[in-house]
């Protein structure tokens, strides 16, 4: 098998890869080999946020990458995201201005003149909400960020754009894996031209979140249904991380799969031989258990 070169439009001029790396709980002091080494593996896709405190090391890790494989800025898809703020953490939402210039805090530390999508992270802003989304229409207007788009919202949230009369995020970044379906949401997305990009793909792993001091949220049910992912691996010859990223990619999800060992890397991206046969696709689609572990999207008290 070879990599997954594959994309999914977000606008007329912009198309993201269906593989991309996740940078999430890799520390700045790691981030610069990760991303080197994923960019070498063959990833065209990086994704951090301000909230992840690592992008002066992703930053080094897109140059350093860039010069190893000979590749130009042109050839990276780069994803940051604005942290809104969060009242209940006594963190104020940001203003319009305020979200302006920690978009350009993060351009310099990740030492780019544009990023290809920025997205707000959470949908904290509150009272804020539509001033931190009419700052984005600005980036994209002046070429600060060929696409825009928000992570973990919900519909109320996405109706509150609309009510208002703007232009419609076009992609949201959210938790997307065979226990968390959410197919209302996205047919939703699909009927206001928003493209899905899954976070926690891997969720149904044993591995995930298992480090001490981790939560993986699992309940039992989730823990007892793992078996069949082992035996689809079986059956294609692949890992089951490849399974799980493999229906993410065939449902038209861009995945975000995150290591630091440079095999796994590889095998996360390799999902080029291989196809979920319908039946496998059918079985899975009978797992949805709500709204996921990672991230509560839709939770109500989100839309106050």
């Amino acid at each position: 098998m070879s990599a997954l070169h594959k994309t999914f439009p977000l606008n007329a001029g912009t198309d993201i890869p269906a593989v991309g790396f996740g940078t999430y709980l890799i520390s700045n002091e790691d981030a610069a080999a990760a991303v080197r080494n994923a960019i070498i593996a063959g990833y065209r896709h990086i994704d951090t946020a301000a909230g992840y405190r690592n992008e002066e090391g992703v930053g080094a890790g897109l140059r350093a990458g860039l010069e190893a494989t000979g590749l130009s800025r042109d050839d990276i898809f780069v994803t940051t995201k604005v942290w809104p703020g969060n009242p209940a953490w006594g963190d104020a939402p940001k203003t319009e201005a305020q979200t302006l210039a920690e978009a350009e805090a993060s351009l310099a530390r990740l030492g780019l003149d544009h990023v290809d999508l920025y997205l707000i992270h959470v949908p904290f802003g509150g009272s804020e909400r539509i001033g931190q989304w009419r700052a984005l229409l600005e980036l994209k207007r002046t070429g600060k960020a060929r696409s825009i788009g928000v992570s973990n919202f919900n519909q109320a949230h996405l109706e509150e754009i609309k009510a208002a009369g703007l232009p419609m995020p076009e992609a949201n970044q959210i938790e997307l894996h065979p226990w968390s379906q959410k197919p209302d949401l996205l047919a939703y997305m699909k009927a206001n031209g928003i493209a899905p990009i899954a976070y926690s793909s891997l969720v149904p792993l044993s591995t995930w979140r298992s480090e001490p001091g981790q939560d993986s949220n699992k309940s039992d049910a989730m823990k007892d249904d793992g078996h069949a992912f082992a035996g689809m691996a079986a059956k294609y010859g692949v890992t089951e991380a490849q399974v799980l990223l493999r229906w993410g990619v065939q449902n038209g999800y861009a995945v975000l799969p995150k290591s630091l060992n440079p095999e796994r890397m590889r095998q996360n991206i390799d999902l080029a031989g291989f196809s979920i046969d319908e039946a496998d696709m059918a079985l899975i689609r009978t797992m949805n258990r709500g709204e996921g572990v990672a991230w509560a999207s839709g939770d109500p008290s989100l839309a106050d």
